[in-house]
């Protein structure tokens, strides 16, 4: 059975991923740094629906910490499918930010990537087969008022998708970002009216967790290896 490890697997999109690459007969480590009971949850949900999962603790931010606890995953078998769904935002237009939002935002999403994905990397070009997926954001395209430092880092997460597809192509692994819109989750909910969503978004609905998850599903099974080095969208044609 291959291993397929996602960060942030609590949030909504890294819930409904976790459980569609459950279903697709991967064993899935569900990173959480502090939601310790929905990773167990969500575990206890997979087993129940007859899958395979464990959960993975650890601060994405803090690469000697990421290190030490990947030391385990690497002993049971290097995962195969590399999912970094794992982001923060602390929105603030930048005249106001504070340093600290600046690399706290940063440090979750873009050094979280490096940290994860970096001791993976040569035990998984050993395997000759692998699938590395980020999470963007149409931000990331489009910009944000209030979200410089989140559109830094997602911006930065698609050049480092490209160019690493570039590194490890010849070596049978995949590497490729998913870059959703409006995504109904509680937090959107909060900020945003169902009105507000039709103004902005063509499909004048937010997505699904569940369709981003399909898109990743895809990404990360054989179907997929001739695609590489993409920023694919899932916004409803925002852009």
């Amino acid at each position: 059975m291959r291993r397929a490890l996602v960060t942030g697997g609590t949030s909504p999109i890294g819930q409904a991923i976790c459980l569609r690459l459950a279903a697709e007969n991967l064993h899935v480590l569900v990173h959480t740094h502090k939601s310790v009971g929905k990773a167990q949850d969500l575990v206890a949900q997979i087993k129940a629906s007859g899958g395979s999962a464990e959960v993975w603790c650890c601060d994405l931010a803090n690469g000697t910490a990421t290190g030490q606890a990947l030391e385990p995953v690497l002993m049971a078998g290097v995962p195969q499918v590399i999912v970094h769904n794992a982001g923060t935002h602390d929105d603030v237009t930048m005249a106001g930010m504070s340093a600290a939002q600046w690399r706290d935002v940063l440090s979750v999403s873009l050094d979280g990537f490096f940290n994860v994905v970096q001791p993976l990397l040569l035990p998984l070009t050993r395997t000759r087969w692998g699938r590395i997926i980020a999470l963007s954001s149409i931000t990331a395209r489009m910009g944000n008022r209030g979200q410089v430092n989140y559109a830094a880092a997602k911006a930065g997460l698609e050049g480092a998708v490209r160019s690493l597809a570039r590194e490890v192509g010849s070596r049978g692994i995949t590497v490729n970002a998913v870059a959703p819109g409006v995504i109904a989750s509680p937090a959107t909910a909060a900020v945003m009216t169902e009105a507000d969503i039709a103004a902005m978004v063509p499909a004048r609905r937010a997505g699904q967790p569940q369709e981003v998850a399909d898109l990743v599903g895809f990404l990360a099974s054989e179907r997929a290896a001739y695609i590489s080095g993409q920023i694919i969208g899932v916004n409803g044609g925002m852009a």
